[in-house]
């Protein structure tokens, strides 16, 4: 009879362990940041001449994602929603704030508004 206790219990505490493990990955929290959209190739420091909101707009044209400077951290904005981009496109070489999941040097982008808003 203990042995068949024993292996709910040691079941039951596995089930329970694999539950919160997998809770991390799923339970990521939005979180707003405030910085300068830019492009992820160019990042802080634009590469073209003249205008940074002209080079910017000419790296995403190209292929390249929008980023979010804030201090000396570059973030990479991952978004296909099309208002969102539109928002970014607005908003190219100003500040911003951005709502959304960060993971490591990307944020999974849920929302874009002015900084001063």
């Amino acid at each position: 009879m203990k042995s068949v206790s024993r292996r709910i219990a040691t079941s039951l505490f596995l089930l329970i362990v694999t539950a919160l493990l997998a809770l991390p990955a799923s339970a990521a929290k939005p979180q707003t940041f405030t910085g300068k959209v830019s492009d992820a190739m160019c990042g802080a420091h634009h590469m073209m001449e003249g205008d940074p909101a002209g080079c910017l707009r000419s790296c995403v044209a190209k292929g390249s994602k929008y980023a979010l400077v804030v201090g000396d951290k570059v973030y990479t904005l991952e978004s296909s929603d099309k208002a969102t981009l539109a928002e970014l496109d607005k908003l190219a070489d100003q500040n911003a704030k951005v709502t959304g999941e960060a993971n490591g040097d990307s944020i999974q982008v849920k929302s874009v508004a002015p900084a001063g808003k």
